[in-house]
Formats: structure tokens, C-alpha cells, sequence
């Protein structure tokens, strides 16, 4: 299991009308990335942002760029996102025609890797592709939206996918995201993910920087 933990708050909670303010607020607090969602209207049903956000945040930010491609042909837009300056850009196994290519061509530009499953995804699907990247996204929520409730099947699916990594001698980072906060965090670090995206449970309290400080807390307490 990892012994360092990351925590990624998610911009898609934050108020956008002072987003530079917002991002700098948790950055000051301890955040270890800055964790974009990127949808497109039909890979999930809702839409949020783009290249010029992407482009514009690395100008503030002082750590690194965390960029999900919730969209239904990362394998053409994923390079989008590569030149606007993101650090990492990981992709739905689920929408990838050309995994493989897909993670190279990131790789190529500079760029980690990862790939992302959704709640109904079995872990196998990631087995031939997990020597190739960074990062390993597990989705605990169905993606889309906010504030949705942990899918309590995350944490065996965690577990599963700390230990095909462990098998092939590889160690990317696990990222869980969705319903992440002080009572589910330790349950998925214990599990074998070491990077924690959280979005309510950090940009919809009254003190984010509290909140931030209360998650990194709860999940080290599980940490080895």
C-alpha cells in the first residue's frame, strides 16, 4: 500500500465566479493537485468546461493540473488538453476506441497518463493497459454531477486493482472520486488508493481550508 496520500479537490464545486480566489485557497490549505472535470453533454450528461479553463488555470495554479476527460472521443480531444497545459489527463476506458494509442500519445506530449472506470466497470477491463499509466481513476459515484452518494462497491474494486498492480510489479497512483469525505475516506485508503478528489466535502463547507485539512487527516489515520 502507498505511504503518501494526495488529496485533488474538484473545481466542479467551486464557485466559478472566483475561481482563481477559490483554487488559491486550497492550494494555501495543502492540496496536492487541482483536479479538473471536463464533460462534454454526452459522454455524461452535463457540461462544464474546456482547453481555454484548462489553458487559463495554469497560469494561476501552483500545483499540478489533475484534468478527467468525462467525453465521448477522448482518443481525437485528449491532445486538446495536453497543449493547454494540463500535467495529467486520464480517460475513460469506457470511451476510448484506442486506449493504448490514447495513453502513449499523452505520454508523448509530456503528459502523465490514466484511465478512469465507471461504477459498473469491473476492474479486468484495465488489466492490459495498467503497465502504461500513471494513474488509475476509480469512479464511486456514477460521473456527471456533484454531491452524489458512495457506491459502497468501490472499496473492493480498489482493493482489487492495489493488488493487479501489485502482481505486474507496477504502482500507479489510485484515485478515487465521488462521495469522498472524512467517513468514506478512510474505507478507500485503506483499500490502496492514495489520492483522494473531493469537491462538496471541500468547496461546500463554510471553511474549505478546515475541510481539506479534516479529510487529509481521517485518510492518513489509515494510511501505512
Amino acid at each position: 500500500m502507498a505511504n503518501e496520500l494526495y488529496i485533488a479537490p474538484s473545481i466542479l464545486s467551486a464557485d466559478f465566479t472566483r475561481l482563481a480566489e477559490e483554487v488559491a485557497l486550497v492550494e494555501a490549505a495543502g492540496a496536492d493537485f487541482v483536479h479538473v472535470d471536463v464533460m462534454d453533454g454526452h459522454f455524461v450528461p452535463n457540461l462544464t468546461i474546456g482547453p481555454p479553463v484548462v489553458r487559463a488555470l495554469k497560469r494561476i495554479a501552483t500545483r499540478p493540473l489533475d484534468v478527467h476527460l468525462m467525453v465521448s472521443d477522448p482518443d481525437r480531444t485528449a491532445q486538446w488538453y495536453v497543449e493547454a497545459g494540463a500535467d495529467v489527463v486520464t480517460v475513460h476506458v469506457e470511451a476510448a476506441t484506442h486506449l493504448h494509442r490514447t495513453v502513449q500519445a499523452i505520454r508523448d506530449g509530456g503528459v502523465s497518463p490514466g484511465v478512469t472506470l465507471n461504477p459498473a466497470t469491473p476492474a479486468s477491463a484495465i488489466a492490459e493497459i495498467v503497465p502504461y499509466v500513471d494513474l488509475i481513476l476509480v469512479m464511486s459515484v456514477n460521473p456527471g454531477f456533484g454531491g452524489q452518494a458512495f457506491i459502497e462497491s468501490s472499496v473492493a474494486k480498489i482493493a482489487e486493482i492495489r493488488r493487479m498492480c501489485s502482481e505486474r510489479g507496477v504502482c500507479p497512483r489510485i484515485e478515487v472520486d465521488g462521495g469522498i469525505d472524512p467517513s468514506t475516506a478512510p474505507r478507500v485508503v485503506a483499500a490502496g488508493a492514495d489520492t483522494l478528489v473531493a469537491g462538496n466535502a471541500i468547496f461546500g463547507h463554510d471553511d474549505p481550508a478546515s475541510a481539506l485539512a479534516e479529510l487529509r487527516r481521517s485518510a492518513q489515520a489509515r494510511m501505512v
